[in-house]
């Protein structure tokens, strides 16, 4: 088939990836370049390096909404498009120009997580499963039928990076099935019952509070790993805590019970990985050296 591929950050690069070896990608759409690093200077997106090495012609518009985009669109004679997290919305009449439509990978059992941070949203509330969706895209958020689903435990440890990435690869997976088996698929619409929507991150969410129980604290601290980081005060230092447990304990909110243990409103939990102000991600034995944590973070 002729596809147009339209997405932006890491999570979309395997699915193009996939794509690229079953069928031909005749454009490739994404956000434009945005100021990154240090030096604020543009960088493309994942997708755009991604498709650029593999010599594809990308597409970086601002919005689709004028004539001029909606014409370039229909040039490229397409006869599917495949959304995945890339940033725009679609109008009705781009949705309406390939012969196949438009078919969206969403990261999440719908119609639970509906919008923009699934992945997050699902660890932090403490979900037992997780999935991706093929969806036939309409104006509505994330509301179209569903054609094929895709279903993963979140185990006990998972950060939001390790369900990203096994979502990803579920994604590439599920989307060549879907387009392999097209005319077959039945579009099941949406169930009213159980809609929720992943709404973006707020920082300030990030901020730990150890008045919480563990179970919460724990979440908090592997459903916002890596990106933002969920944070706390470490004698007048912002330490990012990325990986953690529940473990026993008991103590005053923040108390720190022995190594990298830290009492909570219920119980305590374990940091397992951590990141020091202008250092990399390290593991709790390698923090601890030279670093003596207070007796109470904040």
């Amino acid at each position: 088939m002729r596809v147009i591929f339209m997405g932006t950050p890491d999570f979309s690069v395997p699915i193009l990836q996939a794509l690229v070896q079953k069928h031909e990608v005749v454009a490739v759409y994404s956000q434009p370049p945005r100021p990154a690093g240090r030096g604020k200077k543009d960088r493309p997106s994942a997708v755009q390096t991604c498709a650029e090495g593999s010599g594809l012609p990308v597409h970086t518009p601002v919005s689709l909404r004028s004539e001029d985009a909606a014409k370039t669109f229909a040039s490229h004679r397409a006869d599917i498009a495949v959304v995945v997290a890339y940033g725009l919305i679609l109008p009705q009449n781009i949705l309406d120009t390939p012969p196949n439509g438009c078919l969206n990978i969403h990261a999440s059992l719908l119609p639970r997580w509906r919008g923009a941070a699934p992945i997050h949203r699902a660890i932090m509330t403490g979900d037992a499963a997780s999935g991706v969706c093929i969806m036939q895209m309409e104006a509505g958020l994330d509301t179209g039928p569903v054609l094929l689903r895709s279903e993963t435990t979140i185990e006990a440890e998972d950060t939001t990076a390790d369900l990203h990435d096994r979502l990803s690869s579920m994604g590439a997976a599920l989307i060549v099935q879907a387009l392999d088996n097209l005319p077959r698929l039945v579009p099941t619409p949406q169930p009213i019952d159980g809609v929720t929507y992943a709404l973006k991150i707020d920082k300030v969410e990030s901020r730990i509070n150890w008045s919480q129980p563990a179970e919460t604290v724990d979440r908090v601290i592997r459903g916002l790993s890596p990106f933002p980081g969920a944070w706390c005060d470490v004698a007048g230092e912002r330490v990012k805590l990325l990986r953690s447990r529940v473990t026993q304990g008991t103590g005053a909110p923040g108390q720190v019970l022995d190594g990298f243990t830290i009492a909570c409103g219920t119980r305590a939990i374990e940091v397992l990985q951590a990141q020091r102000e202008g250092k990399r991600p390290a593991t709790t034995n390698d923090i601890l050296r030279g670093f003596t944590l207070p007796d109470r973070l904040t």
